[in-house]
């Protein structure tokens, strides 16, 4: 029953649709932010103690969220390889600016949506500020809030503690703050919006395609990672089955594995500089009116003599070509 919800989830997470993705991102971390609330959220409703708790509940995962997003982006591992590779020689002061920019806005989904589900809820909020409310605008009908120890008694609102004669006070406290942080949280998301609207509007303004380019650029992108990722897998298998056979003088190879490798025999090893000129960050560009949509591409539509090593030359440089995967010489009797 669970292996249809494993290849669901395992379709998005591979997936180039970013909009289902990100939705799903969003999802998760408000279920982590319901659980945190109901399982670990223990304000210690003691002053000064309160205020860091409570904005360290607020911003703390967000701020994790958001360097784990950064991390575990493709695109910054790409942008690393491109420093690594190339030294930064393509990447321009507007190019590194839009790599960024896209790093930033995917990295940003899950801790925008951490701080609007904590400001929404409001808990955290009145925990940190429930003692920097003025005593002197409390009011419960007739009766006004005047204790000397004012600041530990809001201090322990939030838990819910307190003499029972300022029940109604305790009710005005955290029915403000809870405004002020519904009000604050909602002030968020609209702003985030605009700054979203903004971004797309100036990207589509600035973008050198028309809409069915886009769709093109971004289908042909979503096919070409799926098929080298696939081939690479069919290629290290058959690499890794003639190397084992050298060793071992045998392979094992269950049935499916052994026609991958007799239908697509490996041959030879590519160079680093080929890996080079295919990895890293890329924005699209043209040659000669000729449009190239990625590193491979690129690599592909190049002059053989100028960036490309040619099948000769890459045999003449590997010292020990990889035989061919072939069956093993019987004994003689």
């Amino acid at each position: 029953m669970a292996k249809p919800s494993v290849r669901f989830l395992s379709f998005l997470f591979k997936s180039n649709d970013w909009v289902s993705l990100h939705c799903l991102v969003a999802l998760v971390t408000v279920v982590g932010q319901e659980l945190f609330s109901l399982f670990a959220f223990h304000c210690p409703c003691t002053p000064g103690l309160n205020f860091q708790y409570g904005l360290m509940t607020i911003g703390g995962p967000a701020l994790v969220f958001f360097f784990i997003s950064i991390i575990l982006n493709n695109q910054t591992r790409n942008l690393v390889a491109e420093c690594r590779c190339h030294k930064t020689k393509k990447c321009s002061i507007i190019t590194t600016f839009l790599l960024l920019k896209s790093i930033l806005v995917r990295a940003l989904v899950a801790p925008v949506t951490w701080l609007a589900i904590s400001l929404l809820r409001g808990e955290a909020y009145v925990c940190a500020f429930s003692e920097f409310v003025d005593p002197s605008s409390l009011t419960a009908g007739d009766e006004s809030f005047h204790l000397s120890d004012a600041t530990w008694v809001l201090a322990r609102f939030p838990c819910r503690e307190g003499p029972a004669n300022l029940s109604d006070f305790q009710e005005e406290v955290n029915r403000r703050l809870n405004y002020e942080s519904q009000y604050l949280g909602w002030l968020f998301i609209f702003s985030m919006a605009n700054l979203l609207l903004v971004i797309k509007f100036f990207q589509s303004c600035g973008s050198k395609f028309g809409y069915r380019q886009e769709a093109y650029l971004t289908s042909y992108l979503a096919n070409e990672e799926r098929l080298f990722q696939r081939t690479a897998e069919v290629r290290s298998l058959a690499m890794a089955a003639n190397n084992v056979k050298r060793f071992f003088g045998f392979v094992a190879l269950n049935k499916e594995d052994e026609e991958l490798v007799a239908k697509f025999p490996a041959q030879g090893t590519h160079l680093k500089l080929q890996w080079d000129k295919i990895t890293g960050s890329y924005l699209f560009q043209e040659r000669l009116g000729l449009p190239l949509y990625s590193r491979l591409h690129e690599w592909a539509q190049c002059p053989r003599g100028k960036t490309r090593v040619s099948d000769m030359e890459m045999a003449a440089l590997l010292p020990h070509p990889e035989p061919q995967l072939a069956a093993s010489p019987t004994p003689n009797p």
